[in-house]
């Protein structure tokens, strides 16, 4: 299966256009990159880089259009399940994130975690109706810390410091 995806991703993108658009979807978002990146023997520095900005891109259009395009998700037929489903999750996220708030969301969107990303920090703070540059900034930090986060455990430096220690 990884040589499946390696091979259509550099054969059709290249290894950083991989990165990046791996780096842009849901779920997998710079978790899964970083460590596509590393797989790849992306220079660690460029690959955190990348991975960055890839999936802070979709995040700006989520903070600015969920709410209009959950409530139309939820009037079509055939997505009204899945809209409902954003809906819950986010709910489900939101007494997390609105007890701390700025900070709250950071943490969230840093631990690297199956669906605690920036694309559920930004659902989240869209629910929340947080203001757009606080969240942003606040899912950006987060961001940032679950990519050295994962720069670092897909490098190897944790594992080389836990072995030393």
């Amino acid at each position: 299966m990884i040589q499946a995806i390696e091979k259509f991703l550099v054969k059709t993108v290249g290894i950083r256009g991989g990165v990046f658009l791996c780096a842009m979807l849901p779920i997998i978002e710079l978790r899964g990159s970083v460590i596509l990146g590393a797989t790849l023997a992306l220079p660690w520095w460029q690959n955190l880089l990348i991975s960055i900005i890839g999936n802070m891109l979709p995040i700006v259009f989520v903070l600015l259009f969920m709410s209009w395009i959950l409530e139309k998700i939820k009037t079509v037929r055939f997505l009204s399940k899945f809209g409902l489903w954003l809906e819950k999750k986010a709910e489900k996220n939101r007494p997390k994130v609105e007890k701390y708030g700025f900070w709250g969301l950071c943490i969230f969107v840093m631990i690297p975690l199956p669906g605690t990303g920036a694309w559920t920090g930004a659902l989240v703070a869209s629910f929340i109706k947080m203001k757009f540059w606080k969240a942003l900034l606040s899912i950006f930090i987060g961001v940032v810390g679950a990519g050295i986060i994962m720069t670092l455990a897909s490098y190897g430096v944790i594992g080389f410091l836990s072995f030393l220690l």
